[in-house]
């Protein structure tokens, strides 16, 4: 079961959310081998509730899954912390729907909640809780005590940062997970879907619950796999995302042009 633990459903934060184009990644998932995604879209993305609502109307429930034209989807979220970086959860829809609303107040650059109080805030639900890119320019995670996080379910390997080949950071990823003593699992970081398959987790059961997820990533049955052209797929995605923000800029519908061969 291959699986990417970070994901989004939209191109970026501030463009509003599009049907066609959540279908359209969703398929392109699939399409690069995914047999499931978590969707850790931002908690302060544009139309954050009717994204995961869409998920919901759109999948068959299966266990804390929801399961659309045969991709699995883990719902999730990226939230940022005060202190620099970025915080992945992974949880039941409806905990992540009410986590959200209830973070409204600190969705903007100068409010976001510090992390022991985010943290508190998350152990209230069934989480699965993750250092998102955790060696990425801008974050402060791995300065943090390390009492603060050994709360952490799991840490990151980034597909994005991989890729672009930033000096170290699988064996630094792979030091502190072993610091910590938790698992180092793959996302993509994708918002567009040239980037799906970059890095992928292959488990070795297939899982639908938050039970069975933690149980396989604490047993360590699973392998994480590169893609040998991730720089690649990795740069042309950055230059098709760049390019359809700016159709948009200019007043443009980015997604008829994206997916004008279909129609």
């Amino acid at each position: 079961m291959y699986v990417d633990f970070h994901t989004h459903g939209k191109l970026a934060k501030y463009l509003p959310f599009s049907t066609e184009y959540t279908d359209w990644l969703l398929g392109e998932a699939k399409q690069a081998g995914l047999d499931a995604i978590c969707l850790t879209e931002h908690f302060n993305t544009q139309q954050f509730d009717e994204v995961y609502g869409y998920i919901a109307s759109r999948g068959t429930k299966q266990g804390d899954t929801y399961l659309v034209d045969g991709l699995r989807i883990f719902p999730g979220m990226e939230t940022d912390i005060a202190q620099g970086g970025h915080i992945l959860s992974i949880g039941p829809m409806e905990a992540i729907r009410e986590l959200n609303r209830r973070l409204a107040p600190y969705k903007s650059k100068g409010n976001f909640l510090p992390f022991l109080e985010l943290m508190r805030l998350f152990r209230e639900y069934p989480l699965l809780v993750g250092a998102g890119h955790p060696f990425r320019e801008g974050g402060k995670i791995p300065d943090l005590p390390i009492e603060w996080l050994r709360q952490f379910d799991f840490i990151e390997l980034n597909g994005k940062d991989v890729a672009n080949k930033k000096t170290g950071i699988e064996t630094w990823t792979s030091e502190l997970g072993t610091r910590l003593q938790k698992p180092v699992v793959a996302g993509s970081d994708t918002h567009q879907a040239v980037q799906y398959g970059c890095i992928r987790t292959k488990f070795e059961q297939e899982v639908t619950t938050l039970e069975q997820l933690k149980t396989e990533m604490d047993a360590r049955q699973y392998h994480i796999c590169i893609h040998p052209y991730a720089y690649d797929k990795v740069k042309t995605a950055g230059l098709l995302k760049r390019s359809l923000k700016e159709i948009h800029a200019l007043g443009g519908d980015y997604v008829s042009v994206l997916l004008s061969d279909k129609k």
